[in-house]
C-alpha cells in the first residue's frame, strides 16, 4: 500500500468520525453531564462496539451482509427508541427541576456500546469504504486488518477530543446555583439525545 492511498484514507477516516452523528453526540452529553472520565468510558464502549462492525465488515462478505439487512434494520430501529426514551426522560427531568440521573462508569460504558452497536450504517460503511483503498501489493485479509486497526485507533484519539472538549464546557452549568444548574444538564442531555435519535432515524432507510 502506498503511502499516499494510506493519507487518503486516514483523511476520509478522520472526516466520517468527526462528523456529528449519534456516537459524538452521547460521548458530548455524557461529558456534560459528568465529566471527561465518563465520556472516555462512553468512548470505551462505542469504540469495543465498533471492534465488533469492523470485524464483521472485513470478514463479511456481499451474501453475509445482505443476509443481515432486515436484522440491522430492526436493530436501528431500537436504538433510535432508545436515545428517544433518553432524551424524553432527561427533559422530563429538566421540567420537573430534577437532578440529573447518577452516571457511573459502567453505565456509560454500555450506554456508548448499545448506541455505537446499533449504527448499522457504520457497518456497511466499512464494507464499502475499506476495500477501495486495498491494492495487489500484498495479501487483501493483512491490508483490511491494518486498515480497520488504524480506523478504530483514529476513532479512538477523535472520540476522546471530544469528551475532553465537551468537558471544557461544563463551566456553562456551573455557578448558577443548583436548580438552574440541574435544569441545564438534563435540557441539554435532553436535547442531545433527541438530536441523535433524529439522526439515527434519518439515516439509510434501508441500512
Amino acid at each position: 500500500m502506498q503511502s499516499s492511498q494510506l493519507i487518503s484514507f486516514v483523511l476520509v477516516s478522520a472526516l466520517f468520525i468527526l462528523a456529528p452523528g449519534p456516537n459524538v453526540i452521547v460521548i458530548v452529553s455524557t461529558s456534560l453531564r459528568a465529566g471527561y472520565k465518563r465520556g472516555l468510558q462512553t468512548v470505551l464502549g462505542t469504540n469495543l462496539a465498533m471492534l465488533i462492525q469492523l470485524l464483521v465488515a472485513a470478514v463479511g462478505t456481499s451474501w453475509l451482509l445482505a443476509l443481515l439487512t432486515d436484522g440491522l434494520l430492526w436493530l436501528k430501529w431500537a436504538g433510535v427508541l432508545y436515545l428517544l426514551y433518553l432524551g424524553c426522560r432527561a427533559l422530563l427531568r429538566c421540567w420537573q427541576v430534577q437532578e440529573a440521573d447518577a452516571v457511573t462508569a459502567l453505565g456509560s460504558m454500555q450506554r456508548g456500546f448499545w448506541i455505537a452497536l446499533t449504527n448499522p450504517k457504520t457497518i456497511l460503511f466499512f464494507s464499502a469504504f475499506l476495500p477501495q483503498f486495498v491494492t495487489d501489493a500484498s495479501r487483501y485479509n493483512e491490508q483490511v486488518a491494518l486498515l480497520s486497526v488504524i480506523f478504530w485507533l483514529l476513532a479512538t484519539s477523535l472520540d476522546a477530543c471530544y469528551a475532553i472538549a465537551a468537558d471544557r464546557l461544563r463551566w456553562l452549568f456551573g455557578n448558577q446555583g443548583k436548580g438552574i444548574s440541574a435544569r441545564a444538564v438534563n435540557g441539554t442531555s435532553g436535547t442531545l439525545y433527541l438530536t441523535a435519535s433524529a439522526l439515527l432515524a434519518g439515516s439509510n432507510r434501508t441500512p
